[in-house]
C-alpha cells in the first residue's frame, strides 16, 4: 500500500496520484486486437494488446501526474498555475524546475535542450517499513515527449519528504500544451535489500514443466492469463 499525502491548500487543485491500472493510455485502448501483416504475406496476426506483460507493466503500481498544464514552445515552458503561497511549507510554487546539463556530467544522456526538466512533486509517498519506492519514467510510454530519470528512494524512511523527478526532454519537435494529469513518474513499491539469484541447470522436471507451459502458449490464446495468472491471483 502507497499512502499520498498533500497540504490540505493544495488538495483541491492537485490531481492526485492513481493506480496505474487506471490510467492505461488511451492508444492501448483504441489499438486494433488484430491486424494484417503485410510482412507474412497479409496474415492476421495478434497485436500487443494480447500482450499481458506489457499490459502489467502499464498497470502496475502508481502514476503521479503532471500538476498543471505546462505550455512548450520555442524551447521555453510557461505555465499559468497561481497555487497558494505556504506559509507553514517549504516547496516551490513552480511546477517545473531545470538541472543545468553539467549535473548530468558523464552520464550518457542525449540532451535536447541545455537543461534537465525536472517535474515537481506536491506528494509525500509512504510504504511500510521494510519497502522502498521505485520511481520510474512511465512504463512503454514511448508516446510522451519526455523521459523521466530513474531512481529508489527507501519510502518509510523518506515519508515526509518530497521526491521530484528529472526527465529528458526527448522530442524537441514538441510544440504545444502538455496537460494538467500527463503521467510523468510510475511508483512501484519493492522490498528493501538486494534481490537474490541462483544459477543453476534445469533438472528433468524442469524440462519437463516447461515444455509444457510452452505446448500450451503456443496451443492456447489466452493461456498465460488464463491459467498462470489465475493460479498466481488463487495463491
Amino acid at each position: 500500500m502507497i499512502r499520498a499525502r498533500c497540504h490540505p491548500q493544495l488538495r483541491s487543485i492537485l490531481p492526485p496520484p492513481v493506480p496505474a491500472a487506471a490510467a492505461l493510455p488511451e492508444w492501448l485502448r483504441s489499438m486494433p486486437s488484430e491486424v494484417d501483416a503485410a510482412s507474412l504475406g497479409g496474415v492476421a496476426v495478434r497485436t500487443l494488446k494480447h500482450c499481458p506483460p506489457m499490459i502489467d507493466a502499464l498497470a502496475t503500481g502508481v502514476i503521479v501526474p503532471l500538476a498543471t498544464d505546462l505550455h512548450i514552445a520555442d524551447g521555453e515552458i510557461a505555465w499559468d498555475w497561481d497555487p497558494p503561497i505556504l506559509e507553514d511549507a517549504l516547496i516551490s510554487r513552480a511546477p517545473v524546475g531545470l538541472h543545468v546539463p553539467e549535473q548530468a556530467s558523464g552520464l550518457p544522456l542525449r540532451l535536447t535542450c541545455n537543461a534537465v526538466v525536472k517535474f515537481m512533486n506536491f506528494w509525500t509517498l509512504e510504504v511500510p517499513e521494510g519497502w522502498s519506492l521505485l520511481f520510474t519514467h512511465p512504463l512503454n510510454r514511448e508516446d510522451l515527449p519526455f523521459r523521466s530519470l530513474s531512481g529508489v528512494v527507501d519510502g518509510d524512511l523518506f515519508r515526509d519528504g518530497y521526491v521530484h523527478f528529472p526527465a529528458l526532454w526527448t522530442d524537441p519537435s514538441f510544440q504545444g500544451t502538455l496537460p494538467k494529469g500527463t503521467p510523468v513518474a510510475q511508483v512501484i513499491a519493492v522490498p528493501r535489500g538486494g534481490q537474490g539469484l541462483e544459477i543453476g541447470e534445469m533438472s528433468g522436471d524442469d524440462i519437463a514443466r516447461n515444455r509444457d507451459v510452452q505446448r500450451a502458449l503456443s496451443e492456447d490464446r489466452g493461456v498465460y492469463r488464463k491459467r498462470f495468472r489465475a493460479r498466481d491471483r488463487d495463491g
